[in-house]
């Protein structure tokens, strides 16, 4: 006998797909899970799942899998460990924590560190933020991903909110702006075919990478890294000279415009085209063709964050719908992750208790800065750290950085893991967590608007738990008292959601947001600014230490600087295909087709000038790693850039290093972010 299970899709991925699993119940045995595929009935995902979680099943039945608790019995980063029983290893951690509490300087000197390799509501962050304020821990701040995207849209609307990323389908003009659907936002591209084909937009694509997306695009422009703000001065002054600003919706529904008007007038396209690299006539082009348009849509998401100035880049982006009115129209405007629609139906503040710090103010950490923090912070010293839900080891920038802190004799480290990835060969406890078709939860998405459901397939294996349930369990280790640290799964539920119906949403594995359904939300203005006007320029900006205008700045350690001397090249990072868009789809190596070694991509002229021919072995480094890679002499990449996937695990380099060991880990201008993409480096021949 077989039965079927609703679920959603947990990973750190916009589409946040809806899935059917099929156990077999056996009158002996415990139920398996034998088949996942995608819910046919979702409105977004429609169906489809990507070809790594259609692998799923078979990375929670791996072998390889950690499914008892953990104590490390060899050197820290060995990866040699023993079983322990719950007991054990619940009395080892808490006995720890309990001496750094007695110590000099108490719960300050722990640090809890995670990100979003579960995105559910509850099994990310719910019930640890309770646990940690009762300790008194350090707090993680900033994202790696996300908040700077946001914090720059919200600085010319007042928030962040845009427009529903599936009304691209009813474009003139589809933009697709630094972001790369065709690979990390699949279920997102049918919409944009639906443009081209229903409509006859033309599908223009423009990032710094050739990728798959731009290889479908009918035209694709390729800016030099980190200056897509000057190629957009350059579109708005075209815009502004050529008359194609609708002065109607501007008078309206923003404020300084003339103050723009005067900013730009130097940014000509040939002006912009010295900064950006793009040719002047296809920055007249692209601004006409957006200029002439009646639904023209922007589509963009949080790759361009990544940046020294990424709010700036947002900030900008922002701007162009407003001057064109496109706004007016549901296929125009501008969209970006749509995560804070969600605020309409869920609380995410609803499982903070600052009561339980007991009134201590609690110290910020950057989670970007984790290697900062492990090796130069002594006031307090961290003494103590927490992971889950994420590999810092491999995807923190700097990284080189953090693996040195973690192999401190005196921190103590404890890491909820499913399998033995870099982070967790350095702890002292680990703990086996269960998997999304093992748990209870419900996953808010970031590309669509549909809040999905997840029901658990089967029991945990082994001796794993949800996260929800090791902060329950530390907190009995630890003696707490305190009721809302032992809230069920359902209760925390009930305090977060409100305005849906979850017996809908049970039954059908999925509901839409209680929102405007054609979710155009500046097509009458009504922007979130004090003034209910989109701010083209700002004094609020200036207050922030911002400019007043959209302004380009070159980064720090970008094209132009003072470093590009030593380090010439520009070094990207992107998401890779088949089993590394991310650490989290480790365990299905065995099941997907292999890359094979980590590889430089590298234009045929900058390889020539080196010396370096396809296949050879070439040093990538610069002040902060090195690494030693083959060579790919790659039309993807133009004169000046490097490219370096991300998601290979330190065991697949030769070297033990990764490509986030290169990479700058400067804060961005505004929203936490960090700056990955402005990373230079020199590469020559070596091996």
């Amino acid at each position: 006998m077989t039965h079927t299970v609703l679920g959603t899709c947990h990973h750190d991925c916009p589409d946040t797909c809806g899935w059917i699993a099929t156990v077999e119940d056996n009158d002996h045995d415990t139920p398996v899970v034998v088949k996942l595929r995608g819910n046919p009935n979702h409105p977004f995902s429609q169906g489809e799942l990507c070809p790594k979680v259609n692998k799923f099943v078979d990375r929670v039945y791996n072998p390889d899998r950690i499914l008892r608790p953990m104590i490390r019995t060899g050197a820290k980063g060995s990866g040699e460990f023993r079983t322990a029983s719950w007991d054990e290893a619940l009395a080892m951690v808490t006995d720890r924590l309990r001496e750094i509490l007695d110590g000099p300087h108490g719960g300050q000197a722990i640090l809890p560190w995670w990100d979003a390799g579960t995105q559910g509501l509850l099994q990310e962050s719910s019930l640890d933020r309770r646990f940690f304020a009762k300790l008194g821990s350090s707090r993680r701040t900033g994202t790696l991903c996300g908040g700077t995207a946001s914090a720059g849209i919200a600085l010319t609307y007042g928030s962040s909110l845009a427009a529903e990323p599936a009304n691209i389908a009813l474009a003139d003009l589809a933009i697709v702006w630094a972001t790369n659907p065709k690979l990390t936002n699949r279920h997102l591209w049918p919409f944009i075919e639906q443009a081209r084909d229903n409509n006859g937009a033309p599908v223009v694509v423009i990032d710094t990478l050739r990728t798959a997306t731009a290889e479908a695009a009918d035209w694709f422009i390729q800016p030099l890294p980190g200056t897509d703000v000057a190629l957009m001065l350059g579109v708005m002054h075209v815009l502004i000279r050529d008359g194609h600003v609708d002065l109607d919706y501007v008078d309206q529904h923003s404020v300084g415009y003339d103050e723009l008007k005067a900013h730009v007038e130097s940014w000509t396209p040939e002006a912009a085209s010295a900064t950006c690299g793009v040719p002047a006539t296809d920055i007249e082009r692209l601004a006409t063709m957006y200029g002439e348009s009646t639904h023209s849509f922007i589509s963009t998401l949080i790759g361009a964050e990544h940046h020294e100035h990424g709010a700036m880049f947002f900030r900008t982006i922002a701007c162009l719908p407003v001057l064109t009115g496109a706004w007016r129209q549901r296929g125009g405007a501008l969209s970006k992750s749509v995560g804070h629609w969600f605020d309409n139906n869920i609380d995410f503040t609803a499982f903070d208790r600052p009561n339980l710090t007991g009134g201590a103010e609690r110290r910020g950490v950057s989670m970007n800065h984790l290697g900062r923090a492990l090796t130069e912070l002594d006031d307090p010293p961290v003494q103590g750290l927490f992971v889950w839900n994420g590999n810092p080891a491999v995807t923190v920038p700097n990284s080189a950085t953090t693996r040195r802190g973690l192999l401190r004799d005196d921190l103590f480290t404890v890491v909820s893991e499913q399998f033995m990835n870099d982070t967790a060969a350095y702890a002292d406890v680990i703990f086996p967590a269960a998997t999304q078709l093992e748990q209870f939860d419900v996953v808010p998405a970031w590309g669509h608007l549909n809040l999905g459901w997840n029901e658990p397939a089967i029991a945990p294996l082994g001796e794993a738990v949800p996260n929800t349930e090791l902060w329950r369990r530390l907190s009995k280790a630890m003696g707490f008292t305190e009721p809302e640290l032992y809230e069920s799964d359902e209760e925390l539920l009930d305090q977060a959601l409100s305005g849906l119906d979850i017996d809908e949403l049970r039954r059908t594995g999925f509901v839409r947001i209680d929102v405007d359904d054609e979710l155009n939300p500046y097509a009458e203005g009504g922007f979130a600014t004090e003034s209910g006007k989109a701010e083209l320029a700002s004094d609020r900006l200036v207050d922030l230490g911002l400019p007043r205008l959209p302004t380009f700045t070159p980064a720090t350690e970008g094209i132009g600087s003072d470093l590009q001397a030593t380090f010439p090249l520009m070094l990207a990072s992107p998401k890779q295909h088949t089993r590394f868009l991310n650490t989290s789809y480790s365990g299905l190596s065995k099941h997907l087709p292999q890359e094979g070694r980590p590889f430089v991509e590298i234009d045929a002229a900058d390889a020539t000038t080196r010396g370096l021919s396809e296949g050879d072995l070439a040093r990538v480094f610069n002040n902060r790693g090195s690494l030693t890679v083959p060579v790919r002499i790659s039309d993807r990449v133009r004169p000046g850039l490097v490219a370096i996937p991300f998601g290979w695990w330190s065991a697949d380099h030769g070297d033990g290093a990764t490509v986030n060991d290169l990479t700058s880990d400067t804060i961005v201008d505004w929203g936490g972010g960090v700056a990955y993409g402005d990373t230079l480096v020199q590469v020559e021949a070596g091996g």
